[in-house]
């Protein structure tokens, strides 16, 4: 944990170590001595986190606002109870910062705020372990804590607080990176790992231990015979890009993770507002995957049926709690349709078809690439649907815009039992203008080792919506890799608003031996667009298909200022103000539609002189799937750059910023008197 998101990039305070520090009680061990610990593992990790740990923690959900306090905590551990979650296999409420005083007791020793814990945080243990639960507590390896208060941290203190949380009852730390004071990482962690050991054997009470120092020091390298788990990354937030992110640094480190050592890409944000549902399953499948811990982020007193359905999805849950304790490998990763394979203990595979894109992808694998042996056919459990297939090897679907399908393969030998899967697919996602009739073809493709019978095929719409098939949409048997194609017509009622609207394909069909229809689903999205004008227009005027921005909504007109909309100031790049654009902030798309009616993009493009120095951006224009237009890499310190691209016969057109492949903060990306002609 850090301090929440500002426009700066870097949250944490690092100073100079003093002599005054040294003499504080507790001081850390020399740096010979700790060297002399790395090579050991502690007696008091045995046992300890052989799956990777699931719980609560309150900061994303509350930060330090006055929500956070006993009867929050309390609460949770209830519904934990209430709610399944606990069965399920839940089991750490942890608190993170803010639970203490600023400042220490004459004794050097730490104080719960009695405002937010009037009864102490030994009581709340004991309320927590009556439930069959464990608590946890946060502080940081420096000397205050990460939010802008700044409570004690545990620099020089290192055993006095452990003991206190031993004493208290605490089962967890969260041990952050924050007033570190340029003491070594590992010297800081490794002083807390030998505190915790010698109160866990004064009383008896084993303490995970969660490092939390951001990935600065890679700690995947040194950190499994210091702590249980560590932090591969800065914090998470609660949005896609943030996600995105986190997911794709967290995935190379596969292979130092394992049984009481894991990989920590940051507590879940599922639930808390900024994703969809379907981001939420992906995130939430992902961490999965990669038997990443899975610590609530939201708060559960106010969790959604579908928050809840998501945390509490136990097929899933089985993928990051598996025995083994295999983190999932990359076995593809092109053009962001990814496959991610997790051998489990039982020998079989949980395969993760992850789609990065914005739109619908067809994302496909076998189950020779994922590592399963030769079969005659395999069983294909869908974990979000909770139903079970046989395929004849191939593991494939089409997955919605930032969706994944999560599965489980194995060779069982029962897989006759079980009906054909399917995969449902179409051509595309459907461009409408209100009105007129749009088409789209489904194709019903059959992957399974038996035949799927009496198939039957449907597309509906939204009311008033008129959808026709203009080709067959049933077929008597569809063998192994037989296909089942329909062409359809979808029309918009005239009026109809721009926007994206839902349209549901469905398949039933049967198949030898089982005793009812099975169903397969697959959600279309149709676009409701209007033609471009004739003639040369500003984009900033013209209406989007999408629009996607690293920080803040992407802005009319004005810069982008990263949080509500409207916030933006003039566009100014290299000292030109121009009075036409758009505002974005990398990374970010910016989706238009032009009906193969449109000739040309121009703009002048930069990045906003309100950032200072610190932006980089790159600039790309695509017609349909080909870059038109790119620019490199650009700075602060460089004028407004031209950019013009053929677009002739393009049906769509992506305006694209990314980072400039740093990864920094600070990317304002202007679209200066951007243009469009048809």
């Amino acid at each position: 944990m850090r301090q929440p998101h500002t426009r700066t990039s870097r949250r944490r305070v690092v100073g100079v170590l003093t002599a005054s520090l040294l003499t504080l009680g507790g001081a850390a061990p020399s740096v010979a001595v700790a060297q002399e610990h790395r090579t050991a593992s502690p007696a008091r990790a045995e046992g300890l986190a052989l799956t990777p740990p699931m719980g609560f923690n309150n900061w994303n959900s509350t930060h330090c606002g006055p929500e956070f306090n006993e009867s929050m905590v309390e609460g949770i551990a209830d519904l934990f109870v209430e709610k399944g979650l606990k069965s399920a296999g839940y089991q750490y409420v942890n608190l993170d910062d803010c639970w203490a005083l600023p400042a220490r007791d004459a004794d050097g020793k730490l104080v719960p705020d009695p405002v937010r814990f009037p009864r102490g945080i030994k009581a709340v243990a004991d309320y927590v372990h009556a439930k069959g639960l464990k608590l946890g507590i946060y502080t940081s390896a420096g000397t205050k804590t990460c939010s802008s208060t700044g409570f004690p941290g545990a620099l020089g203190h290192e055993y006095s607080d452990a003991g206190q949380f031993a004493d208290w009852g605490v089962d967890y730390l969260k041990y952050d990176n924050c007033n570190n004071q340029g003491v070594d990482a590992r010297q800081r962690y490794l002083t807390m790992r030998d505190a915790l050991t010698q109160a866990t054997a004064k009383t008896g009470r084993p303490i995970v231990y969660s490092i939390c120092e951001w990935g600065d020091n890679k700690p995947w390298e040194w950190a499994a015979g210091v702590g249980q788990l560590w932090r591969t990354t800065h914090d998470i937030q609660d949005k896609w890009s943030s996600m995105l992110s986190i997911l794709k640094k967290n995935l190379p480190l596969a292979p130092y993770a394992g049984p009481g050592h894991w990989n920590d890409p940051d507590m879940l944000e599922v639930g808390n507002g900024g994703m969809t549902d379907t981001e939420y399953r992906t995130h939430f499948s992902m961490w999965s995957v990669m038997a990443a811990p899975l610590l609530i982020g939201s708060d559960l007193r106010k969790a959604s049926p579908e928050t809840l359905g998501i945390l509490s999805n136990r097929d899933v849950i089985a993928v990051d709690q598996d025995p083994l304790g295999k983190q999932g490998s990359v076995i593809s990763s092109q053009d962001g349709r990814w496959v991610v394979a997790k051998e489990m203990k039982d020998g079989s595979r949980a395969v993760a078809l992850f789609n990065e894109t914005g739109t619908p992808q067809r994302i496909a694998t076998t189950a020779g690439a994922v590592g399963l042996p030769h079969a005659a056919a395999y069983t294909l459990r869908d974990l979000w649907q909770h139903r079970n297939y046989n395929t004849a090897g191939t593991i494939s679907a089409t997955v919605p815009a930032h969706g994944t399908v999560l599965v489980r393969v194995s060779p069982d030998r029962h897989w006759s039992q079980n009906p054909p899967a399917v995969e449902l697919a179409t051509d595309g996602s459907p461009l409408v203008v209100a009105g007129r009739p749009a088409t789209l073809t489904s194709t019903v493709t059959d992957l399974g080792r038996t035949s799927a019978r009496d198939l039957s095929v449907s597309l509906t719409g939204p009311e008033g919506w008129t959808v026709r098939a203009r080709s067959s949409a049933r077929a008597h048997a569809l063998p192994t890799g037989g296909a089942l194609r329909t062409r359809w017509t979808v029309t918009a009622p005239q009026g109809t608003p721009t926007g994206s609207y839902d349209l549901t394909l469905r398949a039933g069909y049967g198949a030898a031996g089982a005793t009812a229809r099975a169903t397969g689903t697959l959600t279309v999205t149709a676009s409701v667009v209007v033609p471009p004008p004739s003639g040369t227009s500003y984009l900033g005027d013209l209406p989007w298909m999408s629009a996607t921005n690293g920080y803040g909504p992407v802005e009319r007109n004005t810069s982008n200022g990263e949080s509500a909309a409207g916030d933006g100031r003039p566009i100014t790049v290299g000292g030109a103000v121009y009075a036409k654009g758009l505002g974005t902030h990398a990374p970010s798309e910016v989706t238009y539609y032009t009906g193969k009616a449109c000739t040309k993009v121009t703009a002048d493009v930069g990045v906003d002189d309100e950032k200072g120095a610190k932006g980089t951006v790159s600039f790309e224009i695509w017609a349909d799937g080909t870059r038109a237009a790119s620019t490199g890499v650009l700075t602060n310190a460089m004028p407004a750059q031209p950019i013009s691209a053929d677009v002739t016969g393009a049906e769509v057109v992506r305006l694209v910023v990314t980072n400039g492949g740093d990864n920094t903060d600070s990317d304002h990306g202007d679209w200066a008197d951007a243009r469009l002609t048809c």
